[in-house]
This record gives structure tokens, sequence and C-alpha cells, in this order.
């Protein structure tokens, strides 16, 4: 393995395919993720997935359930694959003196993945959270919360406690083009990539916690007589390794959301950085507020990087680009 040669761009394509075609099938899931992590105390348009769900598809329809996915399929073929790639980079420089990978070398490559995938990652991130958050803003409030503004603005006891409907502000709902035009006018190339240093701290451990896991997991169910494992394995490894890792790392998930949110519901809190933001959704939300979504972002991760490692362990690109020809290569 350590002689054959590299071959950068179908590496790139095998991401690129895998982002494709496992974006396609997840994003919906994706979506709810989104729009649970950022419902705050208060606010709870949502009780879990399916309601996420449902209610998107009655208030705007069933290609809402896609919204701010065509940024995602724009972008996520360089994104997975800088990470695939890099991650098979730094792996082949670590392993250059012909012994077998430490788990510490593998952490190391993970975590140079995980570094490299943010240039991508965090502009992406950052309109498909405005895209996919824009029906939040909108659908009309829980009665909770609507006495809640009422009795804050002195209107409930003006009108002897009649409850008159409230609904959130009707957010406009601009397209990527028009979100990224706004954002380089207002903030400069800075405020495509708000949330970085979040988005690092989530990608980071990721690649850290995933990479390790998925190459032990995919050894481990290689027959003794095979060179590759299975492409059922590789596919399972990926599933487990990803959904473990999306677990792990869900806290910095829900602060990165919050932070790269630029629309906020009534009463909803703001946040100046990382610390302000943790700090915040502890004191009013609990613990358990860093784990809003993390079962819809392993149902997302599972799927996407398990696909991702059979296109990309299967070897599409190579076929394609016939650098599979030679039966010695």
């Amino acid at each position: 393995m350590a002689d054959k040669q590299i071959s950068l761009p179908a590496k790139l394509i095998n991401g690129g395919i895998a982002g494709l075609i496992g974006v396609t099938c997840v994003f919906p899931i994706d979506l709810a993720k989104t729009r649970l992590q950022n419902q705050q105390n208060g606010q709870r348009m949502y009780t879990s997935m399916s309601d996420c769900l449902i209610k998107t598809i009655r208030s705007e329809g069933y290609f809402g359930m896609y919204r701010g996915a065509a940024v995602n399929l724009t972008l996520v073929t360089p994104e997975k694959a800088i990470k695939l790639a890099a991650n098979d980079f730094f792996r082949h420089q670590l392993s250059k003196d012909g012994q077998k990978l430490t788990l510490l070398k593998e952490m190391l490559a993970g975590c140079g993945a995980g570094t490299c995938q943010v240039i991508v990652t965090t502009p992406m991130e950052m309109l498909k959270i405005q895209l996919q958050d824009a029906g939040r803003i909108a659908i009309p409030l829980s009665p909770a919360a609507q006495r809640k503004i009422l009795t804050a603005q002195g209107q409930l006891s003006a009108q002897g406690g009649a409850q008159p409907s409230v609904e959130a502000p009707a957010a406009p709902r601009p397209t990527a083009t028009q979100l990224t035009r706004d954002l380089l006018q207002s903030r400069g190339i800075a405020g495509l990539y708000k949330g970085l240093g979040a988005t690092l701290l989530r990608d980071v451990p990721f690649s850290v916690v995933y990479f390790p896991l998925f190459a032990n997991l995919n050894q481990l169910g290689r027959p003794a007589s095979e060179e590759k494992s299975p492409f059922y394995v590789s596919f399972l490894a990926g599933c487990v390794a990803g959904s473990a890792a999306a677990v792990a790392v869900n806290p910095c998930d829900v602060v990165k959301t919050r932070l790269q949110s630029l629309q906020r519901g009534v009463n909803e809190d703001t946040y100046s950085g990382i610390l302000d933001c943790a700090r915040k959704i502890l004191r009013h939300e609990g613990p358990s507020a860093f784990l809003k979504g993390a079962y819809c972002r392993a149902l997302v991760i599972a799927p996407l990087f398990g696909i991702a490692q059979v296109v990309y362990f299967l070897g599409i690109a190579e076929s394609l680009l016939g650098l599979l020809q030679d039966p010695q290569a």
C-alpha cells in the first residue's frame, strides 16, 4: 500500500461524489437538526425531529425540507474531498518510515484533515444555517411564547386577559447569492467566516475521533486473506465511527450553530463569542441543551460517512480515470 501511488485528483473526485450522494439522502434531517439546536427556552416550536419535519412540510411544502441544500450540494464536493484527501495525505506522510501508524499518528492525521476542511466548511455552514433557519423564525409562536411576549409588552392585561394571536416576525428568505453579497458588503470576507473558531472546535475533534476509529473498525472487519475490506464493512465502519464522533462533539456543534445564526426570534439570546455562548446556554437552558439535535446529527453523519467511505474505498474515480487498468498498480 505504501508503494501505491496516491492520486490526488481521484481522491478529490471520490470525496465529491460521496458528498453529493450523502447530502441528497440526509439533508432534511440536517435541517431539523439546525432548527432544533437554534430554538431556545420559551421559543420552542418543535418537540422532536419528526414534529419539525411535519411542520416544515405544512408551512413550507416538501421542498422546504431542502432549504439550503443548493449551498451544501455546491460546496460539499470540495469540503468532503479536502477532508478525505487531507487525511489520506497526512496518513501517507506519517507512514513514510514504513512502520504501521500508531494511534497518535492516526489522530494527528485526523487533526490535519479537520483543520484543512474548515476553509470550505465555515462559509458553507454559515450560508446553510441562515437558509435552514429562516422558516423557524417565520413560524407562529407557541401559546406559552405568545403569553411571554404579550406580558412583556403589556398587551395581555390591557385586553382583559384575552390573548390575541402573535406570530414571529416574517423573516425574509434570501437566496444564498444574496446572503453572500450582503455579508461581503457589510462585513467583508470575515462575514462568511463568522464562527470559524467554533467550526474548528467542532471539526478538529470530530476528525481526531472519526478517522482512527474508522480505520481500526474497518481493519477489524477485513478478512485475513483479503487486501481490502468488503464494501459493507467500510459502510458499517463509517456509520459507527461517524455517529460516535458526531455525538461526542455535539456540544461544539450547538455553540457553532448558535454563533452562526444571524436572525433571532423575539427574546432569544445573542452571543459575543464561544465562551459567552456556552455560558448563556448553560445558565438559561441547562446542560441538556448541549445535546440538542444530537440524534439528528448522528442520523445525518452515519449514512453520510458510510456512503463516503464506500465510494472512497471502492475507488469509483480511479475506475473512471482508468487508473486501475494496470493490475500491478
